[in-house]
């Protein structure tokens, strides 16, 4: 089992953000309160807010697949606020390799790691 990254990147639809914000504090209170294999979940706006920046880190593919299906209620909303793209470090497990659809995230597995 391999810890994974997640960096999620959003560009605000016009006057959105708001919206964003109050469903983000939802995402935290919920991984705070149900995912415990969430290493890492941060949140960075830019200058003037019409962007930001969501690092996850995860235990294991296990937990990634946990904390999607404990988000998976705001997930939409969430990305009706912004175009939203991203990529996952790591190495996934088969399973959640076959629940990676489309081209988002993007993967990165490892070459050279510390």
């Amino acid at each position: 089992m391999s810890e994974l990254l997640g960096i999620v990147r959003f560009k605000f639809h016009q006057d959105r953000v708001e919206e964003f914000k109050r469903l983000s504090a939802q995402c935290m209170e919920i991984v705070r309160a149900k995912d415990p294999g969430t290493l890492q979940y941060d949140t960075y706006f830019n200058e003037d807010q019409s962007e930001a920046i969501v690092i996850e880190r995860f235990r294991d593919s296990e937990a990634l697949i946990e904390h999607s299906a404990n988000l998976a209620h705001l997930t939409p909303a969430i990305l009706e606020t912004g175009s939203v793209s991203g990529e996952l470090l790591g190495e996934p497990s088969a399973e959640l390799k076959a629940k990676l659809t489309g081209d988002q995230p993007q993967l990165f597995t490892p070459y050279q790691l510390m």
